[in-house]
């Protein structure tokens, strides 16, 4: 059944306002999914904090126009679908990743992170890097640090002397 020309506009007003929010992207394709595939990458997407779309290419080029994301849309070609999140793109990364792993029917074209494209071998290393919530633990651990140390050498001081004064009252020093 063919889409009219109205259903057409409002798949790519509703989308173009999705893409308008967008930071990261990764645009894959698939051939010989089946529905219970589609519907655990559907899920894992979700899962990643991302959306997932099976798009013509000629209405997501029109969505695109005026976006972070509008270069890697012009160029597709073929059967295209699109995973894309305003939150944590290593997040999404890393859950495609996995996915494509698991399922060689769908592959990666290319991706975008804060509107730079990026190769299908820099979206694999991208899944590679920690999240944000890791690395703001590692940061908050090196900041940390420094003020733990400082307090355990002062603390150091007393309790050293304490020793002292014990081992010298144990072996009865003070006794005159």
């Amino acid at each position: 059944m063919a889409v009219t020309r109205a259903k057409k506009s409002e798949q790519v007003e509703k989308l173009a306002a999705d893409l308008k929010q967008v930071n990261s992207m990764i645009v894959g394709t698939f051939g010989k999914l089946t529905v219970a595939q589609d519907f655990e990458l559907r899920k894992t997407v979700r899962t990643a904090g991302g959306k997932y779309q099976v798009v013509k290419n000629t209405l997501a080029k029109r969505a695109a126009q005026g976006t972070a994301v509008e270069e890697a849309l012009k160029t597709l070609k073929g059967v295209s679908s699109i995973a894309y999140t305003s939150g944590d793109p290593v997040a999404l990364a890393k859950a495609l990743t996995k996915y494509v792993s698991d399922n060689p029917e769908f592959s990666f074209k290319l991706g975008v992170v804060e509107g730079k494209v990026i190769s299908i071998n820099e979206v694999k290393a991208l899944a590679t890097m920690p999240g944000k919530e890791e690395l703001y633990s590692k940061l908050l651990f090196l900041i940390s640090a420094p003020a733990q140390r400082l307090v355990t050498a002062m603390n150091a001081v007393g309790r050293n002397l304490a020793v002292v004064v014990n081992q010298g009252v144990v072996e009865k020093k003070f006794a005159e």
